[in-house]
């Protein structure tokens, strides 16, 4: 389960919390398209387009559409995810069926067959989690407990994961560039320790909050009981407490978004100095860190508070808090009891999920991620032609261009903040389809009989791989998402992009469509993507990733206006009744989605080559354009899942991406939207930020 965002990663597309992979479409979602490469199914005509875009271009769908049982959420990506899906099965599938002795398909084989083995996993019981209680409980004094606490920290740094870490380790550990030295990796040190998704879980006086938290605690009470935890009632409660004054030292999410706020360098002996009440020694030994000097704290103040409270708290209680966290962790991995009892909470308490999804598509999830590179391999190799890879570069190619000429046509920006920007741009490296180096697991010890044990060698062995970069050169080219992966990130220290392959399908990408489609639907995804490197935490970095100011004065107080008034006007969306969209948490992204439609639709012009575009199904380019845009992030979300996406997602959900159009002057034209129209804007209230 995993939680907090790091933003250090800029994702593009949200497509599920915590990384669920997302249910089939409805027979309306999957019916082929019209030859303008727009699913006329979608739309409803009864809706003027200047009234509500999303359901002009999706309504028909939303009407029809239903949430599988087992999923939280339904959107465009289910068609593109259940491809995917389907081809990672046949690819594991096989590799199972040769029964490979050695290498990356014995890990592949043995992964999957230990995570399927439920007959396995109920003789084994708790008895190796039993061994974790155990000498957990055996901890007497607070530098055992350090020890302890270093031991579990992990590097859990799965980008298309939300691009979160796991908060249930006390810190978490991210290894990177250096904000200051772009030649320099450096771990950072993350705020963590809470086992629901945000802190205002903990601390908002919102009646549904109030539900979870009381649920949240019969849970732990449950978890705890099965595992054969005495009082176990009583010993929650404090588990729970002792949670809540560490999401009380938390840093918000807006502010763990501020990257002039993380920019703190901190030498070992800043670390003792400054958070007394850890032993920083005993913690980074365990940590496997014995001689690391710097790092860079993240939320320093939540760093201090929390060591603050290893000190101030009672060690049985710590003892129970390790205790509780080591089975929640695990809980895939155990007897029935304990996963079906982890899915009633997050799966269905959480995000109102009503069914689990089936052993066999859960292992599958498990294995394609901790093994990401083996089957991306192998899912590459037999399903991402060389002609996707060259059309994909060439449309970045283009859409590059279109941002430069945006850059290079704003009135507002002084002549060297333009000079940075289109450096940023033109040396911008761009990942298309797969890494060019592959990881390798040679480390990672698989067996086909311990599904426990091989969930606890994965983690260890992507922390090792993560830790192991501290102090090597920086690797502009890494990739931080596998090519199975249906999404694509911007990486602001790297200047970087990647598009897996995944993503690279129709829904997105069609090679034969026309122009208008391709550009409003992958286009619009390149887009987003390249100008993430000129949202709000992106323009804090130059084009060598170092954290440094490149604008003028004015300069940038016109952008932070720009900003605010997208902020406002995300701000007055109603997601559920009381229940807005929060634009500040938001508007990196929202950013994104401006900035990379107009780049798209400038792009889309200019492949047009001074000819006018052709009228297919009655519809003009412009019209195709934005329909493609809107129809890619149609989606509909059970209304827990909507809460979760709201309090903790840095993404607008779907719908309301969808009425980004309303800020393009082109989108107007197209469809004749009028003053009167509930979404028109005055031409002086689109926001262009770039």
């Amino acid at each position: 389960m995993k939680h907090q965002t790091l933003i250090l990663f800029v994702s593009t597309l949200s497509l599920a919390p915590c990384g669920q992979v997302l249910g089939k479409n409805t027979a309306i979602g999957v019916q082929k398209m019209s030859a303008s490469g727009i699913n006329l199914n979608l739309e409803d005509k009864s809706v003027a387009p200047g009234d509500d875009f999303d359901k002009y271009a999706n309504g028909a769908w939303e009407k029809s559409a239903q949430i599988p049982s087992d999923k939280s959420n339904i959107s465009s990506f289910s068609v593109v995810n259940d491809l995917a899906e389907t081809r990672t099965a046949a690819l594991i599938g096989d590799v199972v069926q040769a029964h490979p002795a050695v290498g990356d398909s014995a890990r592949i084989a043995n992964f999957y067959k230990a995570y399927v083995d439920t007959s396995a996993i109920e003789r084994t019981g708790i008895t190796v989690l039993k061994v974790d209680l155990d000498r957990i409980q055996a901890i007497r004094d607070k530098s055992a407990l350090a020890d302890a606490m270093g031991a579990q920290i992990r590097a859990d740094t799965d980008p298309f994961n939300n691009n979160s870490y796991n908060t249930e380790n006390l810190l978490g550990v991210f290894v990177t560039q250096s904000l200051n030295d772009p030649k320099t990796t450096v771990p950072y040190l993350m705020q963590g320790g809470i086992g629901l998704p945000d802190r205002d879980y903990y601390l908002s006086s919102d009646p549904a909050m109030a539900k979870i938290r009381a649920a949240y605690l019969l849970y732990v009470a449950q978890m705890m009981s099965m595992a054969g935890i005495a009082n176990a009632e009583a010993r929650a409660a404090k588990v729970v407490t002792l949670e809540t004054m560490i999401a009380q030292a938390h840093e918000s999410l807006t502010d763990s978004q501020d990257s002039i706020k993380g920019n703190n360098p901190m030498r070992r002996a800043d670390l003792i100095a400054k958070a007394p009440g850890l032993d920083w020694n005993r913690l980074l030994v365990a940590a496997q860190l014995p001689n690391q000097q710097d790092f860079i704290a993240w939320q320093p103040t939540a760093i201090t508070k929390i060591a603050a409270l290893i000190r101030s708290e009672p060690i049985e209680v710590w003892r129970d808090w390790l205790a509780f966290h080591r089975i929640n962790q695990m809980a895939d991995v155990l007897p029935k009891t304990f996963d079906d009892a982890h899915f009633a909470f997050y799966g269905t308490i959480l995000s109102g999920t009503p069914q689990q999804r089936l052993r066999d598509k859960r292992a599958l999830a498990a294995t394609s991620s901790w093994l990401g590179d083996a089957v991306g391999k192998r899912y590459v190799d037999k399903y991402f032609p060389a002609s996707s890879k060259s059309d994909i570069q060439l449309m970045v190619s283009n859409i590059k261009r279109a941002l430069e000429k945006r850059i290079a046509g704003l009135n507002w920006m002084a002549a060297s903040t333009k000079d940075e920007g289109k450096r940023k741009v033109a040396t911008m490296i761009v990942g298309v389809g797969y890494p060019d180096k592959w990881r390798d697991y040679s480390s990672f010890e698989v067996s086909a009989g311990d599904a426990f044990g091989n969930l606890d060698r994965a983690r260890i062995a992507n922390y090792k791989h993560q830790i192991g970069k501290i102090g090597q050169p920086v690797d502009k080219s890494e990739w931080w998402m596998t090519p199975q992966t249906v999404n694509a990130v911007n990486l602001p220290l790297q200047n970087a992009l990647n598009f897996p392959a995944a993503i690279l399908e129709k829904g997105f990408y069609d090679p034969d469509s026309d122009a208008a489609a391709k550009y409003g639907a992958i286009g619009s995804v390149i887009g987003h993507e390249i100008s993430h490197s000129f949202d709000n935490l992106g323009a804090t970095f130059d084009a060598d990733g170092r954290l440094r100011n490149w604008w003028t004065d004015a300069d940038l107080a016109h952008f932070q206006t720009a900003g605010q008034a997208l902020i406002d006007q995300y701000n007055s969306y109603e997601a559920l009744p009381g229940l807005h969209l929060n634009g500040t948490q938001e508007l990196g992204e929202n950013i994104a989605d401006v900035a990379g439609l107009a780049a798209a639709y400038d792009a889309y012009h200019a492949s047009l080559n001074g000819k006018p575009a052709p009228v297919i199904n009655g519809m003009t380019g412009d019209q195709r354009f934005f329909l493609a845009y809107g129809q890619s992030h149609r989606g509909k979300l059970r209304d827990p899942a909507l809460r979760a996406r709201v309090a903790t997602d840095v993404h607008a959900p779907g719908p309301w991406r969808v009425q980004t159009v309303r800020n393009l002057d082109g989108w107007y034209n197209a469809f004749g939207v009028k003053a009167w129209q509930k979404l028109y804007l005055a031409p002086a209230k689109r926001v262009k930020v770039w």
